[in-house]
């Protein structure tokens, strides 16, 4: 067993696991510091780190550099990175640019949306890979929780099942019934990773700037806002500013000799 595998089977070993979205060096360090189970690094870093307004925005070349900044902040922690849209169209190319993460330093990718033939073919060249169900932020057309009727909610449950028989160490659930994740984390073997589903999965994930509170646009129900730090950060913008203007900085302490 390589160090890598170790690293995995280790975190899917917890009965919680604490995830948590990275696009660079210094906040994937102190995640690491922190004690954080994995550390993703999402596509969403098109929407919070860009300003786009999709995560489906975000590029190959993209997704690779900010990989290779968290690595080298987080060296003990297992990274996570997600496939951008249109990287894993086929198994084939799922295969080539799956090689390109791991050749990054990341431990395992994500992909969205029930694929078994590009999830086979993945495991098949011993790549780990986490699947992603429910809400689909790289195809959907709307955000909305998804499963709430009886048709939706069989299809994710079903879709769950299949990814799991494939021997998927790991799915994200995205905005479903918090009743549905429960069933699919009781109905499979594999580790359930929560976004908006409830308190019964083995896991949560949430975007850094969105608990930390960077993220000043709308935010969804089912974020927790653990820290103000925009207030944190423009408070100490305005008095670096001020002591600037006022020639309080530099002071005789910062100046050399």
């Amino acid at each position: 067993m390589n160090k890598e595998t170790k690293m995995l089977d280790q975190v899917f070993s917890l009965d919680r696991i604490a995830m948590i979205t990275a696009y660079e060096f210094c906040t994937a360090r102190i995640f690491e510091q922190a004690g954080v189970d994995m550390i993703l690094v999402g596509d969403s870093l098109a929407m919070v780190f860009q300003g786009k307004q999709e995560t489906r925005n975000a590029t190959l070349e993209e997704m690779l550099y900010h990989t290779r900044a968290v690595v080298r902040g987080a060296e003990r922690t297992p990274i996570v990175s997600d496939m951008p849209a249109n990287s894993y169209s086929t198994p084939e190319m799922a295969v080539e640019n799956a090689g390109k993460f791991f050749e990054a330093g990341a431990h395992m990718v994500k992909i969205e949306g029930f694929l078994p033939e590009v999830v086979q073919a993945l495991l098949e060249n011993k790549m780990p890979v986490m699947g992603h169900l429910g809400l689909l932020p790289q195809t959907a057309e709307n955000y909305r929780v998804v499963g709430k009727n009886p048709e939706d909610a069989e299809r994710v449950l079903e879709e769950a099942k299949n990814l799991d028989r494939l021997g998927i160490p790991a799915i994200v659930l995205e905005c479903v019934p918090l009743s549905l994740a429960r069933r699919i984390t009781d109905e499979t073997t594999c580790k359930t990773i929560g976004i908006g589903a409830g308190m019964y999965c083995d896991g949560q994930v949430l975007v850094a700037n969105d608990l930390l509170g960077l993220y000043d646009r709308k935010m969804p129900k089912f974020v927790r806002k653990y820290a103000d730090l925009s207030q944190v950060i423009r408070q100490a913008a305005e008095k670096y500013a001020s002591d600037v203007r006022t020639g309080l900085f530099p002071g005789d302490e910062e100046s050399y000799h």
